[in-house]
């Protein structure tokens, strides 16, 4: 459950203008009309066939997942790639931000996680390298790593998390910031996010989230 809530923070970053057009979904007979957002893009997951969204799953499924998908980095390459990162070395004063809600400085964006009223984790994006999130806990040691696609923060865009041994999470497939389709580690689907709802293969809404 926690690694499907830090990865809901980092939807919150980018919010630039979507420009997108999808072929019209095949619909329901008799059912409410789909939820429209802008540059065509409909969310229609609870109306569409159960067809329909078997599709959806495998074409979004194909995107995220292909050959050169990296399920494992090794290690000992990871921890070096991100050895800077491993213990947040500003990690009393991104506390104490996020602690007192702050969401952005000058050189980053910030989030944090809570248990109750407890901080127990935050997420970290600096500005010089938006394509990276750093997530810790409240001791400043590195967690989990998010890495967005070349394309971000231009809808739509791909998100994968490994934890900081180098093993995949999860994967996203971003479509805006209102819609989400999220993959577990193994590729199985997960659920579309809209909003505050996520929504299984069958349209049956199994999860809220607090921070959309």
């Amino acid at each position: 459950m926690k690694k499907i809530i830090f990865l809901l923070c980092i939807l919150m970053f980018g919010k630039t203008a979507l420009a997108l057009d999808l072929p019209e979904a095949v619909t329901k007979e008799n059912t409410p009309a789909p939820i429209v957002l802008t540059g065509n893009l409909v969310f229609d997951w609870l109306d569409i066939t159960q067809s329909g969204r078997d599709a959806v799953i495998e074409k979004y499924k194909s995107e995220l997942f292909n050959e050169d998908t990296v399920y494992k980095i090794n290690k000992k390459e990871f921890r070096n790639e991100y050895k800077d990162f491993l213990k947040d070395a500003d990690f009393k004063r991104h506390y104490m931000l996020v602690s007192n809600n702050v969401k952005e400085t000058d050189s980053e964006n910030l989030c944090g996680f809570y248990k109750g009223k407890l901080l127990i984790s935050y997420a970290v994006q600096y500005k010089n390298d938006l394509r990276t999130v750093y997530y810790y806990d409240a001791l400043g040691k590195l967690r989990y790593v998010d890495k967005f696609s070349e394309n971000y923060p231009n809808f739509p865009y791909m998100s994968k998390q490994y934890r900081a041994n180098g093993t995949l999470v999860s994967a996203i497939y971003i479509m805006s910031h209102d819609m989400q389709y999220m993959y577990n580690s193994d590729s199985s689907f997960k659920g579309a996010w809209y909003k505050d709802k996520m929504y299984d293969a069958h349209a049956k809404q199994i999860l809220t989230r607090s921070n959309w």
